[in-house]
């Protein structure tokens, strides 16, 4: 329905004669939220039923034509969620840097290459033990919530809901990484990422172990032994992307500041406001706040109220 709805109000923006600004303050909100629901979506849904395709296929050791299209969409679907993801939150910049085509490519690209190796660990390990995986999920599940909750978030206006948006989110980080604090993520990313080779590192091996001599699997010890270079791919794409396509780099070039991720100083970034707060996005208004740094001046009008929709 939220769906239908934004296309409803966008064919409208685009046949309009004369140029509608509240229209526009109402696609964008629209277009903010389903950003948001879509990776939701993604990982409640889509990256489980994903996971459980390819333990089928590795279960039955058979594949069709429309199972190993369908299965490579699903990996590029997750991707991109959070490239779309990404991309909406930037656009509550005022002077904004958008992501480039490279940008965007090396950010698509590191996801992709840390989510596989991801799925594919758990996927092998539910070969041998499923319900061994029924324990581990819900184990790595509350320690996610649990450091979540440490952090501290405020994405919803009541604690029920908000205890809610943890548990969404704690599944998000059991298959990617998902920022939900303030403040410079290098090291929160560090033990994310340190934890989470870790952890797939431990179901590869428990597999290896378990893993009965005559089976006919021996691909799976290639797509296995490729798991481990295809992670670290992704984290050195990653800090590539960090180091020389992050729009930081040419805002520090311009003598300015872009993302906390690299400077916890500064005059920051300013978020882009107009004059109908009723339509303010206050939730991804809030994640905005989180990856983006505020001057004082935005900042006082974010408190105000009157922020990007």
């Amino acid at each position: 329905h939220r769906c239908l709805h934004a296309l409803k109000v966008g064919w409208r923006v685009c046949w309009a004669k004369a140029e509608d600004e509240d229209e526009q303050r109402h696609m964008a909100f629209l277009s903010h939220d389903i950003s948001m629901l879509r990776l939701f979506e993604t990982f409640l849904e889509n990256t489980p039923q994903l996971t459980l395709l390819l333990y089928i296929i590795l279960q039955t050791n058979k594949a069709e034509l429309s199972q190993g299209l369908g299965m490579g969409t699903a990996f590029l679907c997750v991707s991109w969620s959070l490239l779309d993801y990404h991309q909406s939150l930037r656009s509550f910049l005022q002077d904004k840097y958008e992501l480039s085509l490279g940008s965007s490519i090396i950010y698509f690209l590191w996801n992709l290459f840390l989510i596989c190796p991801r799925i594919l660990t758990v996927a092998l390990f539910a070969l041998l033990w499923p319900y061994g995986l029924a324990v581990h999920f819900p184990l790595v599940w509350l320690a996610m919530f649990l450091w979540v909750s440490l952090q501290g978030t405020d994405f919803m206006e009541s604690a029920g809901p908000e205890q809610l948006y943890r548990a969404v989110v704690a599944v998000i980080l059991y298959f990617s990484w998902f920022n939900v604090a303030r403040g410079r993520t290098l090291y929160r990313s560090i033990i994310y990422h340190g934890f989470i080779l870790l952890d797939s590192t431990l179901l590869g091996l428990a597999w290896l172990w378990g893993r009965a001599p005559s089976e006919e699997h021996s691909y799976l010890l290639l797509l296995l032994c490729a798991a481990l270079p295809c992670y670290l791919l992704g984290l050195g794409l990653r800090v590539t992307y960090y180091k020389w396509l992050h729009p930081n780099v040419r805002a520090q070039q311009e003598g300015r500041h872009d993302e906390v991720d690299f400077s916890a100083g500064g005059d920051g970034v300013e978020f882009c406001s107009f004059l109908e707060p009723d339509l303010v996005n206050r939730r991804m208004q809030w994640l905005a706040q989180t990856h983006f740094s505020l001057s004082q001046p935005a900042r006082q009008r974010f408190l105000n109220g009157a922020a990007a929709v």
